[in-house]
């Protein structure tokens, strides 16, 4: 039997003091058969992929259903032009990515997007060497159809990531989704029950973020 974390013993205190967090927590199984099921199919469909790589919120726990999340709300803003491979998962972290997301990244992807490192900076142990796993994540990714969202912390790590994907995004390799500041809007009324996901209304903000970024990659990929 796998060893009980520091973390996950917490949580699981928490989901009783705060019932709104074992109410999201229950999503993340549900979510996960309903990706796997859709990825199989999206695999199969010969249509255009687009690979959705990071956390839980790229999973969509949180909102009220699994095509509540940031990326079926996105992909019916551009007209449903995309298969979805999701290969996110609740929990992962930057090296998760890494290690078991990019292995499974199919040859030419017509988009890929990320939106990973809120698990990473949750304490300072995890914040060490983000910087890093960053800059080998990009150095990884598909250079001119990838769009990678920045972090919305402040700390000094997080400023680390966002100013390689700002260099990255100048010279063309990726596209920014910018989540700094007032990009994702007001937390009142955009977080799940948890108070730690967001919820319906958060998704839409993610969505709409990520929107121009991912229109400005298919754009530059359709003239190149």
């Amino acid at each position: 039997m796998p060893r009980r974390t520091w973390s996950s013993r917490l949580l699981d205190v928490s989901a009783v003091l705060v019932p709104g967090i074992g109410r999201v927590r229950a999503q993340k199984e549900p979510f996960a058969r309903s990706w796997a099921s859709a990825n199989r199919l999206a695999l199969a469909s010969g249509r255009p992929l687009w690979v959705a790589l990071g956390d839980s919120m790229t999973q969509g726990i949180g909102a009220h259903d699994v095509d509540g999340g940031w990326v079926p709300r996105l992909n019916a803003r551009l007209g449903r032009p995309f298969a979805v491979l999701n290969l996110s998962a609740s929990g992962a972290r930057i090296q998760d990515v890494l290690d078991a997301q990019l292995p499974h990244l199919p040859e030419a992807p017509t988009l890929v997007t990320v939106l990973v490192g809120a698990n990473d900076m949750l304490t300072p142990s995890r914040r060490r060497d983000v910087p890093a796993r960053f800059a080998t994540l990009l150095e990884r990714l598909p250079p001119g159809r990838s769009v990678v969202a920045t972090l919305p912390q402040g700390n000094a790590e997080a400023r680390a990531v966002n100013a390689l994907l700002d260099e990255a995004g100048a010279h063309g390799r990726i596209e920014v989704a910018d989540m700094r500041g007032p990009a994702l809007g007001p937390l009142r009324g955009s977080l799940a029950s948890d108070w730690f996901h967001p919820n319906d209304v958060g998704y839409e903000s993610i969505a709409g973020i990520f929107e121009g970024p991912v229109r400005a990659c298919l754009a530059r990929r359709a003239r190149d």
